[in-house]
């Protein structure tokens, strides 16, 4: 698989470490309940099919991404920086 990372351009997916749901990147407040800390740290979906991951490009220029992929297929379909992401609020 290789990602296209918006900064080096195409790499082997190698080059990068998965980190998991994108959804990381919505984080509970500070002073959330318990329960919502304890969903956000310790539960995950295993999707098939389209799914949007963090990534963090290790052997390259340390960039995090977002990248929307088929885990059927393998298609990756997007790649974006996650501070965008994040600042789009998408």
């Amino acid at each position: 698989m290789r990602l296209d990372c918006p900064i080096c351009g195409a790499r082997d997916r190698r080059e990068f470490t998965y980190v998991g749901d994108a959804v990381l990147l919505d984080r509970p407040a500070p002073d959330a309940p318990f329960e919502a800390w304890d969903d956000y740290l310790h539960n995950r979906d295993n999707p098939a099919g389209v799914t949007r991951d963090l990534w963090y490009h290790e052997s390259g220029c340390s960039a995090w991404l977002v990248v929307t992929r088929n885990t059927l297929t393998h298609e990756v379909m997007e790649t974006r920086l996650a501070a965008e992401v994040k600042e789009a609020g998408v």
